[in-house]
């Protein structure tokens, strides 16, 4: 374990953890960048040819046409360090052991097997490092009868379900606007690590972390999968339109949409007159009946808004304690203040394309007297092999460890 940094310039709580990340694509790398904005050091190592797949997936491309970098890449890949190693060859593959003698984190997204054919398996691991936490996702599951099948989002968004409840209509299944598979996976992996991590501390033993992006899908199915596995009701898509509260959903007004969420009785007492509909109206007195009649409610409520615009109505809604928003697009995101005042932007300077804003961490950590305790600076997503020289130095004790990025 390397060296914590003390004072003012401590990156955060995982200062000191060094990760070895193997993995590539977006579930692991996800992972990894958040253990990386918890304060952990990141060593990515990435194999013979381009390195991480998505270093190639776009457009769009920033930067120079003779060395293009990938947008896809810089989403999942922010405080880290590079390093490339071809894992067949016996030298590069003694480089990977010494890492990992060092480490207290493995990271890997290889199909099951993959680790064992590279003569990785888990008790050369747990010989090698016997306080390593490894953390291995797959698609489907490490074993099982599909365990080997390749894991990709939105695969495993139509396998999982997700995509039987998402879009308007049964006959027109749709995907998660992003690649929420991944992302869940990589966010339960972490979650996996830190209790392993935490463990650790009192055993002094490693563990192995697994998850997949079916296990990430079917665990968020929350009330939908209860209505079936309790109520045996199979859930069909329900459009912009909450499956089981209304008023609940997209609703249009004179110059485009807007949102709402009468989520209990309370607010539906507030948000009734606002539409000038009775609340105690028998067809919208109760969740149950509104949900029953909610056609009717729906068109009440945008025939109310026909001659409002968005910003009246949702200045009408705040004023009466009805929870609503905008549809922003991207864009529009970024731009917030909002956004922007919570952190979610953050400025890197990339050594090809110059500085460059990046979507920032989800977790913001403070001392219980306000006091920051997370990372204060991030680092570019790295050019491939860019600390091959930094992280080799550091390995054959050359280079004092810090536990921070190596220049």
């Amino acid at each position: 374990m390397a060296e914590r940094s003390a004072g003012p310039d401590r990156t955060g709580p995982l200062d000191g953890t060094v990760v070895v990340d193997l993995s590539r694509a977006l579930a692991g790398p996800h992972a990894t960048m958040v253990l990386a904005d918890l304060g952990a050091r990141v060593v990515k190592v990435e194999g013979p040819g381009g390195g991480d797949e998505t270093r190639s997936w776009g457009p769009p491309f920033v930067g120079p046409a003779d060395a293009p970098e990938s947008t896809y890449f810089m989403a999942a890949n922010r405080n880290k360090e590079s390093i490339q190693l071809d894992l067949k060859q016996a030298a590069d593959l003694d480089v990977l052991k010494d890492l990992l003698r060092r480490a207290d984190v493995l990271v890997e997204n290889f199909r099951p097997g993959v680790l064992d054919r590279l003569g990785l398996p888990v008790a050369e691991l747990r010989r090698l490092n016997p306080a390593l936490v490894l953390l291995s996702i797959t698609g489907f599951g490490h074993d099982g009868p599909e365990g080997g099948r390749a894991g990709y989002d939105q695969i495993a968004q139509g396998e999982a379900g997700l995509m039987s409840l998402t879009g308007p209509s049964a006959d027109r299944p749709t995907r998660v606007g992003l690649p929420i598979g991944d992302v869940l996976a990589g966010l339960n992996g972490a979650i996996g690590v830190l209790a392993a991590l935490a463990e650790r501390s009192r055993t002094g033993e490693g563990a192995v972390v697994r998850t997949s992006l079916l296990a990430g899908l079917v665990g968020a199915h929350a009330f939908q999968g209860t209505r079936w596995t309790v109520a045996h009701e199979v859930p069909q898509p329900s459009g912009n339109h909450h499956p089981q509260i209304a008023p609940y959903g997209t609703f249009r007004c004179a110059d485009g949409t807007l949102q709402l969420a009468v989520g209990n009785e309370a607010i539906w007492a507030r948000f009734a007159p606002v539409v000038g509909i009775d609340p105690r109206e028998p067809r919208f007195a109760d969740n149950a009946s509104r949900f029953a009649h909610r056609d009717d409610l729906v068109e009440l409520v945008e025939k109310a808004f026909a001659d409002r615009s968005r910003d009246r109505c949702l200045a009408e809604l705040a004023d009466a304690g009805v929870p609503a928003g905008a549809i922003r697009t991207l864009d529009e995101v970024y731009d917030w203040e909002q956004t922007r005042s919570q952190g979610l932007v953050v400025e890197v300077d990339h050594p090809v394309v110059g500085t460059v804003e990046l979507p920032g961490p989800a977790l913001r950590l403070e001392g219980l007297d306000g006091s920051p305790r997370g990372r204060s600076h991030h680092t570019a997503p790295p050019t491939l092999d860019q600390h091959a020289d930094g992280v080799r130095a550091w390995i054959t004790g050359t280079a004092r460890p810090t536990g921070r990025t190596v220049a």
